[in-house]
This record gives structure tokens, sequence and C-alpha cells, in this order.
């Protein structure tokens, strides 16, 4: 008797196992199909940035460091007087150089950068024209506004709902079927493209505007293409 109790339990659980297995079978959904959407848009580049150094060789590093902070103070102090401009340093190392036969250390050599980032270009080609008098110009790049991200993101989230929503419609057209539900829907943002970094288009406009005598180039600034996917799954009512 008391094995028989004992077994009741285990009896009870398989038989409910197998009763929600079917109940399972049974709700499996046959008609979802698989969609995906996409909205983009062309956006301009808006927003600038260029990376200036100061660089310097001396056999004393304390001097040599004490060269570079004074080169980047007079640059922080220059910038100041342009609050479109936003201002903050960059890397900065120093190593040592050595003799030919790589022995014994005759110098040391060290670079620090200042990053320049602005809305405003024509106001900062004029700080980066004032500050090439004295620094160098490692690269200039441009990218896309925080503010103007989130604006085109915006539409272009309305765009692919929509763009999903014909397309659904035209799948549920096609199986013959007037009707039809959104089990589930993900929107992503394919990122916005890195620009380019402008090396050589660095030195040339450095060398550009660090000469009084020749008119500041003007500049391009260019477009990247965003784009918002929607992936997603509709079930339709079949007739």
């Amino acid at each position: 008797m008391i094995q028989l109790l004992r077994a009741a339990p285990i009896v009870l659980l398989v038989s409910s196992l197998a009763t929600s297995t079917a109940l399972l079978a049974n709700e499996q959904n046959y008609n979802q199909i698989s969609l995906r959407a996409e909205a983009h848009q062309e956006v301009a580049h808006d927003q600038m940035q260029v990376t200036l150094y100061s660089e310097a060789q001396d056999t004393d590093p304390a001097r040599l460091a004490s060269t570079v902070t004074n080169a980047l103070n007079q640059a922080l102090d220059k910038a100041r007087l342009y609050p479109q401009v936003s201002v903050k340093l960059g890397n900065r190392s120093s190593y040592p150089i050595y003799d030919d036969k790589g022995k014994k250390i005759t110098a040391w050599r060290e670079r620090a950068e200042v990053r320049l980032e602005s809305t405003e270009f024509s106001r900062l080609s004029a700080l980066t024209g004032e500050l090439l008098k004295d620094l160098k110009m490692a690269n200039m790049q441009f990218s896309i506004a925080a503010q103007t991200r989130i604006k085109s993101e915006d539409q272009l989230l309305k765009d692919a709902i929509s763009a999903f929503q014909a397309r659904a419609k035209l799948v549920s057209e096609a199986f013959g079927s007037t009707n039809y539900k959104v089990v589930n829907l993900n929107l992503n943002s394919n990122g916005f493209a890195q620009p380019p970094i402008y090396a050589r288009s660095a030195k040339m406009l450095s060398s550009a505007m660090s000469d009084e005598a020749t008119a500041v180039p003007q500049i391009e600034a260019g477009s990247s293409q965003v784009s918002i996917i929607a992936d997603g799954v509709i079930e339709i009512t079949l007739p």
C-alpha cells in the first residue's frame, strides 16, 4: 500500500506533462511570416573635429615637459575665447631617443594633443588657424552631431514602421488574407558610418592656414547614410 501511494504522484506528474505537451502542440501557430523593412536617408555632417598637437625634443625630460605644457596652456587660453568650440586635451606621451648603438639615451621626445569640436565650422576654422601658429595638425574629421542624429532616427523610426506595415499588408494579400497581426517587431539603427580621418588633407590645410597670406580653404563636410531596420514576425489569418 505504501508503494502505491508513493508511485501515485509520479503517475500524475507524467500525465500532467503529457497534457501540457498536447496543449502546446495545439497552440502552435503555423501562419507566421518573418519580414524585414528598412528606411534610410542621407544626413549631412554638421560637426567638425580637429586634433592639434605640440611636439618637442630635449635632453632634459623635466624641461621638455614644461615646454610642452606651456604650449598646451597657451592653446587652451586662446581656445577659451571661442565659446562655440568644445576643447579638451587628448593623448600625451613621451619616449627616449637612443644613440646609434641603441644603448644610451641621448634625448627625450614628447607629444601632446588638443582636440577641438564644433558645429560652427567658421569659428572652428578661425581658431584652428590661430592655433596653428604654434601647434601642428594631426587630423580633421566630420560627423553628425548628437541632436541631429536623434532627430533623424526619430523620423526614420516612423518611416521604417510604415514600410514594415506596407510589406506586411502586401504579403498577407499574396496569401489571400485581409488580416494580419504583428507578433513581434525589432527596430535597430545600423549606426552612423565613421567618417574618414583626413590626415593628408589636414597637412595641406595646416600649411594653408599657417600662411597668413593664403586664404583659408573652403571645407566640404560630406554626408553619411543613416538607416533604421525593422525586423519582425507577422501572423496572417488564412481564409
